[in-house]
């Protein structure tokens, strides 16, 4: 199954993401899809999700909510369109430090967080609209990504949560 660490924005930052100019002859994805991976995993045997969770638990005991900030601008990722996300940098340190002995690193590092807004042949030319906006993220999740075409679905197997301030 396909797994991430992820966490989702809230109904704000959804607003925000929806808001955003849309063109015909775009795979846009929809507000179900708009997650934001701290650390894509990628194909793992199904046997593999309790020690994921039990290193997630042990690594992010008493971890704080994060401040997340999308933007500045809207940016192209390959042949997807992305919103960046920063803010992540340290929560992301401890999730690929507890993961990594499980499922190593495969993809290119430093790894950039995004809300993926469109998939597919997208004109590079879309990239830079504006977008901004903050959230304070105070939970954390292993998510299996068990969508199909058309359909996406996806399903919190272990939720963390972080510290909220005092």
């Amino acid at each position: 199954m396909r797994l991430s660490v992820s966490l989702w924005p809230p109904p704000e930052i959804v607003e925000v993401l929806g808001a955003l100019d849309r063109v015909p002859g775009v795979q846009w994805s929809v507000p179900a899809q708009w997650l934001v991976k701290v650390r894509p995993l990628g194909t793992v045997p199904e046997r593999l999700v309790p020690a994921l969770a039990e290193a997630l638990a042990d690594e992010l005991d008493g971890a704080p909510a994060v401040r997340c900030a999308l933007g500045p601008r809207v940016r192209s990722i390959g042949q997807w369109l992305g919103v960046p996300v920063a803010g992540l940098d340290e929560l992301a340190e401890a999730v690929f430090a507890a993961t990594a002995p499980i499922v190593p690193v495969t993809h290119p590092q430093p790894f950039r967080a995004d809300v993926v807004i469109a998939r597919g042949r997208v004109p590079a030319a879309l990239a830079g609209q504006a977008v901004s906006g903050e959230w304070v993220a105070d939970r954390i999740a292993l998510v299996a990504d068990r969508s199909t075409a058309g359909r996406p679905r996806f399903e919190e197997l272990f939720r963390h949560e972080l510290r909220l301030p005092d």
